[in-house]
């Protein structure tokens, strides 16, 4: 039965919707960040709700948030009618006495699966697809923040900013971010990436960018048993080791610290021979190379080379392998939903602290993880595909009904 978008979705009652009171306190007991006092107005629960609030409204300071989110949480049962809405200062403190590591176990305890098996785009012959991509974020040039985070290039091309970066997993189908990593400008994207690789299921495919290709990446994805479809970087070599039915071609994926020619050799020709490979020093994997005459911008007729652990063509046609890369696509969207829209193009972080800057990055996470699940059930409920219901269309419903002048779709 599909599922239908209540009233009380809408509002901030979508943070309340994805973010269940229980998690919230199994985070806050996980982290040892309970109530000090008995009776005080923003136990930590609360504060949670309104650093969410905070990503959830942008555009509006502590104080008008405080009161939106005030005012929704009351039916829900997570705030008192008989307390004044705290104040900026009050909010602050709060903030800090959760630290930086609570957020996100909230976020490890909410961002479950949010596709379907009727959810458009979201597989590949019954698994679900994923992709891994990053992004970065600007967070306010305090001394802590520049120690913590870093700054972007030196001298004269350095950043006005410092810059956090951002590693996350999202759903191709729904766009919602399922896991993530975040780090300073001088951690790499595929160093980061390592862990959310060894995080994956033997019921999904990875999609990723030459960028995160590195033979240790791929030996940590691998072992999971999810299946792999990663753009292959350019000038790695790729021997054919036999040619397939479809045209494409297994290769043989060597590491690189190898470097003896005999023993490359003697991994090729073992692989030819069907042996077993130690995963420590070579993979099997299938090559799928395309083209897109008629994409837009500069890349029309450039060879996209893909590797996938997918060998069989009974298992995947080439045609699928490639459609499945192009799904990879969908974590740019994902980006896109919270830079562009949630947080606003070229905005800056709130915190000044390098600890509430974390924190607030994981509620920016767990905000779009929120929307992105009202929008997937939304789509179900009228059986279409998540795209078609628009972010920034559901955003702006969001925002509005939080004063009370929002119509509640059907």
């Amino acid at each position: 039965m599909a599922s239908r978008v209540t009233p009380d979705q809408v509002s901030v009652g979508v943070l309340v919707t994805a973010v269940s009171r229980d998690a919230v306190d199994e985070a806050v007991a996980v982290c040892g960040v309970s109530e000090r006092r008995r009776g005080g107005k923003l136990p930590p629960h609360v504060a949670i709700y309104l650093t969410l609030g905070l990503c959830l409204f942008p555009d509006d300071d502590y104080a008008e948030v405080a009161v939106k989110v005030t005012g929704s949480l009351d039916r829900f049962g997570c705030w008192d009618a008989a307390w004044s809405p705290p104040t900026a200062g009050g909010i602050t403190q709060a903030r800090k006495r959760l630290g930086r590591a609570v957020m996100a176990e909230v976020f490890e305890r909410v961002a479950g699966q949010v596709a379907t098996p009727s959810t458009r785009g979201a597989w590949l012959r019954g698994r679900l697809l994923l992709a891994v991509d990053g992004f970065e974020v600007d967070v306010p040039d305090t001394p802590e923040n520049a120690a913590e985070f870093g700054y972007a290039g030196s001298g004269e091309k350095r950043s006005a900013f410092p810059k956090m970066r951002v590693v996350a997993l999202a759903e191709c189908g729904t766009h919602a971010f399922r896991a993530a990593e975040v780090g300073g400008w001088a951690a790499g994207e595929k160093t980061l990436a390592r862990g959310l690789l060894v995080r994956l299921d033997r019921d999904e495919v990875l999609t990723a960018d030459r960028g995160f290709y590195s033979f240790e990446n791929w030996s940590l994805a691998a072992a999971t048993g999810a299946d792999l479809i990663w753009r292959a970087p350019t000038g790695l070599g790729l021997p054919v080791v036999e040619v397939l039915s479809d045209g494409t071609f297994l290769t043989v994926l060597i590491n690189p610290e190898i470097t003896a020619g005999r023993r490359r050799s003697a991994l090729l020709a073992a692989a030819k021979a069907g042996a077993q490979l130690d995963p420590d020093e070579a993979h099997l994997a299938r090559v799928v190379e395309y083209d897109i005459p008629d994409r837009a911008g500069g890349g029309t007729g450039e060879l996209v080379v893909v590797l996938s652990t997918i060998l069989d063509p009974a298992d995947a046609r080439a045609d699928e392998i490639a459609a499945g890369y192009n799904e990879r696509w969908e974590q740019e969207t994902a980006n896109d939903q919270l830079k562009t829209h949630l947080r606003g193009p070229g905005r800056v972080l709130r915190s000044r602290l390098p600890e509430l800057a974390v924190q607030e990055m994981w509620a920016w996470l767990i905000v779009q993880y929120a929307l992105t699940a009202l929008i997937a059930g939304a789509a179900e409920a009228a059986d279409l595909d998540p795209d078609r219901v628009g972010f920034a269309r559901t955003l702006r419903l969001v925002r509005r009904s939080a004063t009370g002048t929002a119509d509640i779709p059907p």
